[in-house]
């Protein structure tokens, strides 16, 4: 609702990007609820394999949970992203979306997903960023006034919708993310901005 159904497209959109083979293993990064999971499982295939991981056991519960409905079996862990528990070069794709915003530490977790990809694999951030300037005034009057009215009013949490435009706010911009991630060791790296700068998905490769 708040997105207005949006955020499906810009999911769909970093699929497509991250072109999934069948066989690839990928690593969904704070994965929560298992809408890329399952995206990839579909993708990959039988012979290929997709782990859901998330720091929030409620979160990942949630995504298991929906994977097993859909007829999924795909291994799942409640890791940090910061600390992956897989070894070196194992993964064909790292995707995260909507969840570097949260860490604490991102150029460690970047650093971490970078590790796990194997050479010739891509790394997805999918993340709110900066709206193209001239929107930017009735970007933030939706996000700071709106968003937590909606909150309140839907959910009984406007604290939590505050949260998210503050934390929206403090993330990194395009250039940033895309140095960050040139940092951690990443190359060839492409931003796709989507819905004026409100969200971007960046791929970067390791070679």
């Amino acid at each position: 609702l708040m997105s207005a159904g949006l955020h499906r497209l810009w999911k769909k959109f970093a699929i497509e990007i991250a072109a999934p083979r069948p066989g690839e293993r990928v690593l969904d990064v704070a994965g929560g609820t298992a809408d890329l999971s399952s995206a990839f499982a579909k993708r990959v295939g039988k012979q290929g394999q997709v782990w859901l991981t998330d720091i929030n056991n409620a979160m990942l519960t949630v995504g298991r949970d929906r994977l097993l409905d859909e007829g999924v079996l795909a291994p799942t862990a409640q890791c940090d992203a910061e600390k992956l528990p897989f070894p070196d070069e194992h993964f064909d794709i790292v995707t995260v979306a909507f969840g570097l915003r949260n860490m604490t530490h991102k150029d460690q977790a970047l650093a971490e997903m970078r590790r796990v990809l194997r050479p010739g694999g891509r790394l997805l951030v999918l993340e709110f960023s900066k709206v193209w300037k001239p929107l930017e005034k009735a970007y933030d009057t939706y996000s700071f006034h709106l968003l937590p009215w909606l909150g309140q009013k839907i959910a009984g949490d406007a604290d939590s919708y505050r949260y998210l435009a503050e934390s929206i706010r403090m993330h990194p911009d395009q250039a940033t993310l895309k140095a960050m991630m040139e940092q951690a060791g990443l190359e060839r790296i492409e931003v796709f901005n989507m819905t004026a700068g409100v969200v971007a998905l960046h791929r970067g490769n390791k070679f």
